[in-house]
């Protein structure tokens, strides 16, 4: 099918409006005006319209070409870019790349990588997930993500690459002036129970789903992310375990109370994780980052 607007004819379209006259936008195309005046005037012929006014010194666009130059420019634009994107994929740079962070992440951190990852100027496009629990695995098990950040749980044997980034420790806290608040020494399931429990449930959609830091309490309330159940926690809505990582500021201040409970509560690694045998030379760059990242 014949199309009469086309990126070259757009080209001239908009040089010829830049610089005023058919012929400094030829000298700025490397062009002769001949070459011009022929372009413009067959675009003119095929569409049925004129899209210059020649009746002034200084060429000077009609409403129709005021129209085609606006909407043409996009065109330019996505062109330009599209044949960049190709030359890119060529030196081996994906256009794409999707991160899922777990939601026990700091998402600092990642910003830190990500300013980084802009500076290169790569024309990569970057998604980021938040997901809980096993959603990291499952993100790269569904091929939802290229990379998992913060995954923990049992790690899956052969299919991924995985890497320690660190070890979060937890501690159970609740509201200022929270009743719990009032018991002396360590605190038991019996006392703890009493009150709802603040829980992130997991965002597997494909795996089987797991829990974490559940407890038993007349109550559980479900949220999707740790600066959801923050803020519950900061409301007095109920109680639960928190990474002490993400809480150091509301401990400070008093907001929250860290209590001692018999409850059992270890330490949990964390890892990056991505498929073996996976490349492009964003995601290697974002592992070599995530590996030299302090995350805690």
């Amino acid at each position: 099918m014949h199309h009469a607007i086309t990126l070259e004819a757009l080209r001239v379209l908009e040089a010829i409006n830049q610089k005023g006259s058919f012929a400094e936008a030829a000298k700025s195309l490397f062009k002769v005006p001949s070459a011009l005046t022929y372009t413009i005037n067959k675009l003119e012929t095929d569409l049925g319209v004129e899209l210059f006014d020649r009746s002034k010194q200084r060429a000077s666009l009609t409403q129709a070409g005021q129209l085609l130059l606006k909407e043409g420019h996009d065109l330019l634009l996505a062109a330009t870019r599209l044949e960049e994107q190709i030359k890119q994929v060529e030196s081996g740079w994906e256009t794409k790349l999707v991160i899922a962070k777990d939601t026990i992440i700091n998402n600092q951190p990642l910003l830190e990588i990500l300013a980084r990852f802009c500076s290169l100027e790569k024309q990569v496009d970057i998604t980021i997930l938040e997901e809980a629990l096993g959603g990291g695995w499952d993100a790269l098990h569904s091929k939802r993500s290229d990379i998992a950040i913060g995954v923990t749980g049992e790690l899956p044997k052969g299919q991924y690459q995985v890497e320690s980034i660190g070890e979060i420790e937890f501690v159970f806290v609740v509201a200022q002036g929270h009743p719990l608040t009032k018991f002396l020494g360590i605190l038991d399931t019996q006392q703890i129970k009493q009150f709802p429990a603040v829980v992130v449930s997991d965002s597997s959609r494909h795996l089987p789903q797991r829990s974490s830091g559940l407890f038993d309490s007349k109550q559980t309330i479900r949220v999707q992310d740790m600066q959801t159940k923050l803020d519950a926690l900061i409301k007095g809505l109920g109680v639960g375990f928190m990474p002490i990582h993400l809480v150091t500021e509301q401990l400070s201040s008093g907001e929250l109370i860290s209590l001692t409970t018999s409850l059992p509560r270890p330490p949990i690694p964390i890892y990056i994780a991505w498929e073996k045998g996976k490349k492009g030379k964003a995601l290697n760059w974002f592992i070599e980052q995530c590996k030299q990242q302090i995350w805690l």
